[in-house]
């Protein structure tokens, strides 16, 4: 019994410690009762891209001149010969200008840089063919987290130094670009 005891002994003294890790990591585990949020370089997020904006500028400007010369030839004969001529200008001018752009879009971009007060850098992009015209979206800017909703979703109207980018080419683009002619005559000022 002694001689277990001893080899028992001898066996605990021997035995190096062991070491376990632990087994939860923090930025591994998200809580159970929240959504996973975008908080990292690489991480997706949704940008809901909806944006209303009118402007609208009008111009008024006139002027008039007007100047007249005259002047009569007198002869000792019969006839008396008188001549007069009147010059005349004016101008009216008005222009006004109106715009109204709605953009409605949904995509995903990435986070390319965290702020070391924890705002995120993203940027994305999409492209979409549809009936022979390309439509290319782009988005890019600094989002807070505190804007991030449940869904890991952001509106555009929330993202700071936005750069939203909406382009398209194809047939209907073409169409309503005017023609030659009309350019040479808008370059000369003739409309």
């Amino acid at each position: 019994m002694h001689r277990q005891f001893a080899l028992v002994l001898m066996v605990v003294l021997l035995a190096s410690p062991a070491v376990a890790e632990d087994l939860y990591k923090g930025g591994n585990w998200p809580s159970l009762a929240s959504d996973r949020k975008a908080d990292a370089v690489g991480d997706i997020i949704t940008v809901l891209v909806a944006e209303n904006n009118t402007a609208s500028n009008s111009v008024g400007r006139g002027s008039k001149k007007q100047s007249s010369i005259s002047g009569q030839i007198a002869a000792s004969s019969s006839f008396g010969e008188s001549a007069g001529l009147t010059f005349g200008g004016g101008y009216n001018g008005e222009g006004s200008n109106s715009r109204a752009d709605r953009m409605v879009a949904q995509l995903s971009a990435t986070v390319t840089q965290i702020y070391p007060n924890g705002d995120l850098q993203i940027t994305g992009w999409q492209r979409l063919k549809i009936n022979g015209e390309m439509t290319n979206i782009k988005v890019s800017g600094r989002v807070r987290p505190d804007d991030i909703n449940g869904q890991n979703a952001v509106l555009s109207s929330r993202i700071a130094d936005a750069n939203i980018e909406y382009d398209g080419r194809g047939f209907a683009s073409r169409g309503a670009k005017p023609g030659i002619v009309t350019q040479i005559f808008s370059w000369l000022g003739l409309l």
